[in-house]
């Protein structure tokens, strides 16, 4: 037992440290490269090399250690993944939105959680490139692009979640500066990252008294709470972020006053295929062990792969990824042209791709039996990693009401 154990163990991580893309069997019916470009395919080979040699190998101890993995971030962005979707005149690499997707599942077959901090990190520069002023865009890009400094997203309280129009953050207009007061909850990153992009409210209440100013570290008044304990995403910190009467120029907010309802929420579009997209990944190699292990465990004098009921169980979970993967990527397409519906097909891509890749996740630890909740195996990591990408970025409950209200709305 302890012999196949073993063995086992070097089968899965010789399966983590090769690409999703070159599997025999199975892989070609679930082969994430089909369908796209030449030029994409080179994307995502870069993105699924750079998981394979950076990521894959460290990615458990990461989550044991709760390390935030800053240089491997950095040489990351080397490779253009800082600002995937930010123009190249900021530093930026210019890409569509389904190119990111393409990318962003392709790390995170490596690292589920880090990848999933590097999409929160590329909205925020996404959103000071499309709503700052000339002299933002420069004064904060080049540096967030290059990693050489990282930002956090700032919207959910401890009062305010799926209800984010409610939030009570507040930024008192004083001459040519806002005194910010309130607090924010679960922000990742929060207390390691240099740069705060903080929803807040300057006006009255709902959505259209809420502005969006860019805080950053080491202003006045601005405090951490204590890093919090997660069941995965351990290689990304989670703070609350604190204002107390910090001073932040009129020349760090984003667009008009009361308009910052309105870039939240389109940066949150994006966010929604950004982190679908991550679950992809995580399911991709999931659905990769699986197989590793039914062809490898032996049961009842054979293989585990000879049972029909693990063989459709297989089969489900290799036709449930391609399925969310194809509708992850439809929306994509769809934001990238910016079409009327694009908003409510990102909330369908969101809804379903998290909630299938979890199903696929999960059940790929089943058929470890015992061994998949053991922490040697990688199974268990993706389980826990994608398991609160069903509740950010919009609970997938808020995903149903966003399409049922587009639905009956006329």
């Amino acid at each position: 037992a302890m012999a196949w154990r073993g063995a086992t163990r070097m089968a899965a991580r010789r399966l983590l440290l090769r690409s999703p893309a070159g599997r025999r069997g199975i892989a070609s019916c679930i082969d994430p490269s089909a369908g796209l470009t030449e030029e994409q395919k080179e994307f995502q080979k870069v993105a699924l090399d750079f998981a394979t040699r950076e990521m894959a190998p460290h990615m458990a101890e990461w989550d044991e250690k709760e390390i935030f993995p800053v240089e491997t971030m950095r040489k990351a962005a080397q490779l253009g993944f800082g600002g995937i979707y930010v123009k190249p005149d900021v530093g930026g690499s210019g890409l569509s939105r389904l190119d990111t997707s393409i990318i962003f599942e392709a790390l995170s077959t490596g690292c589920t959680s880090t990848t999933a901090y590097m999409s929160i990190h590329n909205m925020c520069v996404w959103m000071i490139d499309t709503f700052g002023n000339e002299e933002q865009r420069r004064r904060f890009c080049p540096s967030l692009c290059s990693m050489e400094k990282f930002a956090s997203y700032c919207l959910t309280e401890p009062g305010s979640g799926s209800d984010a129009a409610s939030l009570l953050t507040s930024a008192q207009r004083k001459g040519d500066t806002y005194v910010l007061n309130g607090s924010k909850a679960f922000i990742s990153g929060g207390g390691d990252t240099d740069v705060y992009v903080v929803m807040c409210r300057t006006g009255g209440p709902g959505p259209k008294g809420i502005s969006c100013l860019v805080l950053e570290k080491g202003t006045p008044g601005l405090s951490f709470g204590k890093k919090e304990k997660k069941v995965g995403w351990n290689s990304q910190p989670t703070r609350a972020v604190i204002f107390e009467d910090c001073i932040v120029p009129v020349g760090n907010r984003l667009g008009a006053e009361g308009q910052g309802f309105s870039i939240a929420m389109k940066g949150l579009n994006g966010g929604r295929i950004n982190i679908a997209s991550c679950s992809l990944g995580a399911a991709h190699a999931s659905v990769l062990l699986a197989q590793e292990h039914l062809t490898v465990r032996k049961q009842f004098g054979e293989p585990l792969a000879n049972n029909q009921y693990l063989q459709f169980r297989l089969a489900e979970m290799a036709t449930r990824l391609v399925a969310a993967r194809l509708m992850v990527r439809n929306a994509a397409r769809a934001l990238q042209e910016g079409r009327e519906d694009a908003a409510v097909l990102c909330s369908m891509a969101k809804l379903f791709a998290t909630d299938e890749c979890f199903a696929i996740c999960n059940q790929a630890l089943q058929m470890h039996g015992g061994y998949g909740y053991l922490k040697d195996y990688a199974v268990q990591q993706f389980v826990r990693d994608i398991r609160v990408h069903q509740i950010l970025e919009g609970t997938n409950e808020v995903m149903r009401m966003i399409v049922a209200r587009n639905l009956l709305q006329g």
